[in-house]
């Protein structure tokens, strides 16, 4: 296991090697990103997508950065998820180490969720699903039904 993660720290840093270098123009990183993936059997969307994908998760990350810290408020404010596919993505999202989980001492039992610093580079990425679904929503959500 631990070559497997010592290859992985090697590929990553080529990778980052690749895209950090400033004297190549951003198509030539394009270029030698691509000549690269497949010795690196991953594509970075698919592998955000595995992290922050699916139904729920980006509405999650979104509500704990806008300061909805606690279990109750969240699935509230997500109606249709239950309450144990709540529980399941936040579990994800924790082992994943982008948020992370605080039990405070009391009765009842206080729990609140914040985002890590990792969780805390998803907001960008965040913010530019809020906003891409913003601009959809208004130009185009009255042509679109679904069945």
């Amino acid at each position: 296991f631990s070559s497997y993660i010592n290859v992985t720290i090697i590929k990553y840093q080529h990778i980052k090697s690749i895209m950090n270098d400033k004297k190549t123009t951003p198509g030539e990183k394009n270029k030698r990103f691509k000549e690269n993936l497949p010795n690196y059997d991953e594509c970075p969307v698919k592998t955000t997508l595995e992290i922050i994908g699916g139904k729920w998760k980006p509405a999650i990350l979104y509500l704990i950065d806008s300061d909805v810290k606690r279990f109750g408020e969240m699935h509230r404010m997500l109606p249709g998820i239950s309450k144990r596919m709540l529980t399941t993505h936040l579990r994800e999202l924790e082992s994943d180490g982008i948020i992370n989980r605080k039990v405070f001492a009391e009765v009842p039992p206080k729990v609140i969720y914040s985002l890590t610093d990792l969780g805390k580079t998803l907001n960008p990425v965040l913010s530019a699903m809020a906003d891409w679904g913003q601009k959809f929503i208004l130009e185009h959500r009255t042509h679109i039904t679904r069945h």
